[in-house]
């Protein structure tokens, strides 16, 4: 929904399952979208925001504000036990199976990339 004429080209031989579901889902979204805008009397618009303000923040310094909060909030896992560490795992796998069900790939990233450095510590 970041571009009024946003569309996306699949190159393929043929539409495999995955592709249709996400298609499907994409079609889903969008009807439910144009009926959400045409209840509410919504006409979508284009942001007029600058294009340089997206390149003038300092990604060192969000990175690092980031991991600062993410260190903060969870214990230490190097003072695990392995009981503790599998415990982990199997929380992080079972919330990143949800996570891709619900189509939300980027969160289901995060925990793959947690599991592996938990399944790092046991090794």
């Amino acid at each position: 929904a970041r571009n009024l004429n946003g569309k996306a080209i699949m190159y393929a031989d043929k539409i495999t399952a995955s592709m249709q579901k996400t298609i499907d889902e994409t079609n889903y979204r969008r009807t439910k979208q144009i009926n959400f805008n045409t209840a509410n009397n919504l006409v979508p618009q284009a942001l007029n925001k600058k294009i340089d303000s997206a390149f003038t923040k300092n990604p060192l310094v969000e990175y690092e504000l980031g991991h600062t909060l993410n260190t903060a909030a969870e214990p230490v896992n190097e003072y695990l036990s392995k009981e503790e560490i599998d415990k982990r795992i199997r929380e992080k796998r079972k919330s990143m199976e949800k996570a891709a069900k619900d189509l939300d790939f980027m969160q289901a990233a995060k925990l793959r990339d947690e599991i592996k450095k938990l399944q790092e510590q046991l090794a």
